[in-house]
């Protein structure tokens, strides 16, 4: 299953990156944060390719998919759907929104107001709709990928912390290099590339990539590392708010997720590593006082990173990696 999966797996980022240029490390967030049954909050300033990304990524997987551009004067109604009276029936009969999909393309989510906010809470945590007194479920798989500007703040309304700690990744897509840009130039300057993309998976497999997960082996040390790793963030004293149980749950399947990506069927506390930073960095909310130092919630994701103990032992049953690293890097970090 890990063959099937790496292999799915090349050919959803090689489509992606022919519209997201030079940015691998971004795309393979984006597919780790979709095998760990999660969401994805794209956050960053205008023009790098956030709804391309969205979009990409979407048009890569043979899924029912939609797209919601938020605006200040969206309803809920308008995303979750609304009970309409049928004259011919001479009853209600319930019309589902755009959040019936197994990609939902969030457009500058941090436009719409709070109220229209709060309706995508139950759809992102459970994976339903409730209408009128009536819960419908929500296809699977399911994902939500939401984008915002931190920039232009005129007109919109910062998430809260509900809606930011159901996201299960925040990626900040950044500035290109100047070959990837010339590249891009190259690529995009009589076409938009998003319009050649053709799926290259579909429901089914995601389905079975993501049960591949699901199996991926996460030994009770490398568990409680996770833990320990989580609770630490709540007795920082820079922090207002550390992150969450449900941030506990969101690191070690994207650490299943991360490490049926590099080939394993066992977690190590590299795979947390990797991903610590984008998976906990958005939950963490700074002091006054940290703020002013210029310090951010990545700087103490860093720091925690160098202080917390790496457990050495039962990595794995065979201790493979553990061997690998003393021939290739003397010790285990």
């Amino acid at each position: 299953m890990l063959g099937e999966l790496h292999g799915a797996v090349q050919r959803i980022a090689a489509n992606v990156e022919r519209v997201l240029v030079g940015k691998p490390d971004v795309v393979r967030l984006a597919l780790v944060t979709l095998l760990a049954e999660g969401h994805l909050l794209v956050e960053d300033v205008p023009g790098v390719g956030k709804t391309s990304l969205a979009k990409a990524l979407a048009r890569s997987i043979d899924c029912t998919v939609s797209r919601v551009q938020f605006t200040p004067d969206l309803l809920p109604s308008d995303i979750t759907g609304s009970s309409i009276y049928n004259r011919q029936e001479n009853d209600f009969e319930f019309r589902p929104g755009p959040i019936f999909a197994n990609i939902v393309v969030g457009d500058e989510i941090n436009r719409a107001s709070p109220k229209t906010q709060s309706a995508m809470l139950e759809c992102m945590e459970e994976h339903q709709v409730t209408v009128d007194a009536n819960t419908y479920p929500l296809g699977s798989p399911f994902m939500v990928i939401a984008t915002q500007n931190p920039i232009e703040m005129e007109g919109t309304y910062a998430l809260p912390e509900a809606q930011r700690d159901r996201f299960t990744a925040r990626v900040s897509i950044g500035y290109p290099d100047p070959a990837a840009e010339l590249a891009m130039v190259d690529e995009h300057a009589g076409h938009n590339p998003i319009d050649d993309l053709r799926p290259v998976s579909d429901a089914a497999q995601v389905l079975r990539l993501i049960e591949a997960v699901r199996r991926v082996h996460l030994s009770p040390e490398v568990r409680r590392y996770a833990v320990e790793l989580v609770s630490a963030t709540r007795r920082l004293p820079e922090l207002r708010l550390g992150a969450s149980p449900r941030s506990t749950l969101h690191l070690v399947r994207a650490a299943r997720a991360q490490a049926a990506l590099a080939g394993r069927d066992f977690v190590v506390p590299d795979d947390i590593h990797s991903i610590a930073i984008p998976v906990l960095a958005h939950r963490l909310v700074m002091t006054a006082e940290a703020q002013a130092a210029r310090r951010s919630p990545a700087d103490l994701i860093r720091a925690l990173l160098q202080r917390v103990p790496v457990p050495t032992a039962a990595l794995d049953p065979s201790a493979a990696y553990v061997r690998s690293l003393n021939n290739n890097a003397g010790t285990p970090r």
